[in-house]
């Protein structure tokens, strides 16, 4: 069994793809839980075998506690942390080839508190990776792609997961500014010029030394292009989370 982490920034299209990859999965006669660790999602475009939302209630926790929505999906985070252990079983129970976590809409939730990595680490033995998504939209400014850089360092740093970085919803974009994108993830010099025609003065500086931290360290994803819409790119998704999870099993026999 693999354990397949969707994390991003809200709106990069984290429920769509987990949905997408599942259904390509079970078309490829892979067994396939579907896990939902969102404890505000209000609808989901799959149904979940495993849901948080069955152990907390954002809802619930607002009335007992007189929280607003957002302090109310901070308790909510930090209480799945406790139910780990019974997520665990859940998924184990299934016997699923792959299972696909589906993190909080608000990356923040899961991503930079304590009980995130916690879950990662606890959510059984199996292998893991994580599966980051690169909003295309957002990424097609090189300003914005070098803040993603960064988001996509920082949610490594605190799972130390294996991970394979997607240009999400790539069909909003056309090919020649996909293909842009990409060449930024590959190519140093074309995302220095992209950043230097774009700005001036102190965003030219920033952008452009981050960058350069980024790639010192050695920290240059390679997206993948993919789109929850066309099930564009999702072979070569499973073919990168097959390299990353370096024990030579097929997600796609």
């Amino acid at each position: 069994m693999f354990i397949v982490f969707f994390i991003g920034t809200a709106g990069s299209g984290k429920s769509l793809l987990t949905a997408s990859f599942g259904e390509f999965l079970k078309l490829q006669k892979q067994e396939v839980a579907m896990v939902n660790l969102d404890p505000g999602a209000v609808t989901l475009p799959y149904t979940p075998d495993v849901d948080v939302r069955d152990y907390v209630d954002v809802v619930e926790l607002m009335e007992k506690h007189g929280l607003g929505p957002n302090g109310a999906l901070v308790m909510a985070a930090d209480l799945m942390a406790e139910d780990v252990s019974s997520f665990s079983k859940e998924v184990e129970s299934l016997r699923p080839d792959v299972a696909l976590v589906d993190t909080p809409g608000q990356m923040e939730l899961f991503a930079f508190r304590a009980s995130g990595p916690y879950i990662a680490a606890e959510l059984t033995d199996e292998p893991k990776a994580v599966v980051y998504l690169f909003d295309a939209v957002f990424s097609s400014d090189p300003l914005n792609y070098v803040a993603n850089l960064f988001l996509s360092a920082a949610v490594y740093s605190r799972f130390l997961l294996p991970q394979v970085h997607v240009l999400s919803k790539c069909d909003l974009l056309p090919l020649e500014e996909v293909e842009r994108v990409v060449d930024w993830s590959t190519n140093f010099k074309a995302l220095e010029i992209a950043i230097e025609e774009r700005f001036e003065g102190t965003k030219r500086l920033l952008s452009r030394d981050m960058m350069k931290v980024m790639y010192r360290l050695g920290l240059r994803p390679f997206l993948i292009p993919v789109s929850a819409k066309t099930n564009e790119g999702l072979l070569n998704m499973s073919a990168a989370l097959e390299r990353a999870l370096a024990r030579g099993e097929r997600l796609v026999p």
